[in-house]
């Protein structure tokens, strides 16, 4: 089968490897209908992810139809129609029976690696980093899904895989930073990154009842699909944004703030140049310039919800202003399980359609060319991969011009 592969920093490539195989009698094998490039994939490509060999196939966003189960699978058959979430988890596990599903005990099997570099074990996550599991990502043409009965999520006919492809990740992970907040009506919501999973989470905290969503971010694509979904926008390289978020909530601060960014977080200013100088010269891994802007800007009593990724260690966090201020943190991998099926409802019910965020298409050989324009983290804003399209001159003058398959 075809899929892409890690073979280095900003180095993708489309293989041909094995097709996978059943090994446990929970295993499914899925064929791959549609797959998409998050925001965390550029973390590996970026090479700020440890854990990585080369050849390891890419990809946590995917759905698809079931082609193969295990003898000990019960709710899943052939033919069944699944979007996939990017958590991998075993359902019986105490974190598990605690709806704690991204930290669940059994279904990592370098569990020791991922204490070693974080205390304790993770969940397994598909196609990301031998920490994690190191999975087989599902930016391929087929995937082994373990623990089958527990993840896959079954989808209606009727809607297509764009509607229900963000299932497997961003629309969840962006319900779940908006959750967080502990949203009172009509209180104040400020997200820095305007990415995939912060144009999800700006929609869900309206739909928990913020009054007011302020977006922060530095391109004008992203910035103009937030208006288009109900939020006051700021572009940090016109504005300072901890003076202007203070005079917009009536001298406060936000009740609470987002950081939808994470570890590769840029920006102006001494502390994003110290971030810059201390993670070339190896001496940190992640730079938390939006989350020192998030403590500053909270209010007194506020939320900090952290839903962009981090994977190691970073300095200058102003501690002292967090807790003087009694600001309440809250973060981590999204529960996967807990979100998806009332996720499903809402989208059934036409309270979103989370293809609004589509803004390129290409085939599963052009994944390497989508990659460094996502990078850019200019105009593509989240791209949806075909692995069984057929590449044809006219497409590819087309993906040669990244035109976009809609205008936001």
């Amino acid at each position: 089968m075809k899929a892409l592969c890690w073979n280095g920093i900003r180095d993708v490539r489309v293989e041909t490897v094995p097709d996978p195989k059943l090994i446990n009698p929970k295993d499914a094998i899925l064929k791959i209908t549609s797959t998409a490039i998050c925001g965390s994939d550029l973390h590996l490509y970026g090479g700020f992810m440890p854990g990585m060999k080369g050849g390891d196939i890419l990809g946590h966003e995917f759905m698809g139809e079931v082609v193969e189960v295990g003898k000990e699978v019960t709710k899943l058959k052939v033919g069944d129609r699944v979007v996939v979430p990017f958590t991998i988890a075993c359902g019986s596990c105490f974190f598990c029976e605690e709806e704690l599903w991204s930290c669940c005990d059994n279904s990592n099997p370098n569990a020791a690696l991922g204490a070693k570099m974080f205390g304790f074990s993770t969940s397994g996550l598909f196609g990301y980093t031998h920490l994690c599991g190191g999975y087989a990502g599902g930016q391929a043409q087929y995937v082994r899904v373990p623990f089958a009965d527990v993840g896959p999520l079954k989808v209606p006919s009727h809607l297509t895989d764009d509607q229900v492809l963000f299932l497997s990740d961003v629309y969840p992970t962006g319900y779940m930073a908006a959750e967080m907040c502990n949203i009172k009506p009509g209180q104040t919501v400020a997200i820095w990154g305007c990415g995939p999973v912060g144009q999800f989470a700006i929609r869900s905290a309206l739909m928990l009842g913020a009054g007011q969503v302020i977006a922060i971010d530095d391109s004008q694509e992203r910035l103009k699909m937030a208006k288009e979904g109900g939020a006051l926008t700021l572009n940090f390289k016109d504005f300072n944004v901890l003076d202007l978020l203070p005079e917009m909530t009536g001298g406060y601060g936000p009740d609470a703030c987002i950081d939808a960014v994470g570890m590769e977080a840029h920006g102006y200013g001494v502390g994003a140049a110290y971030d810059t100088a201390k993670t070339k010269l190896g001496l940190m891994t992640d730079k938390p310039n939006v989350l020192r802007q998030c403590i500053y800007a909270c209010r007194k009593g506020g939320t900090v919800s952290m839903i962009g990724v981090y994977g190691g260690v970073a300095d200058k966090i102003p501690l002292g202003a967090a807790f003087n201020k009694g600001l309440t943190f809250r973060m981590g991998q999204t529960h996967m399980m807990k979100y998806m099926k009332p996720l499903l409802e809402k989208i059934e019910q036409g309270a979103i359609d989370p293809s609004f965020v589509i803004t390129h298409r290409a085939a599963l050989e052009d994944g390497p060319k989508m990659y460094a324009e996502f990078a850019k983290r200019g105009k593509v804003v989240k791209t949806v991969l075909d692995p069984f399209a057929v590449k044809s001159p006219a497409v590819e003058r087309a993906r040669e011009e990244l035109v976009p398959q809609a205008t936001h």
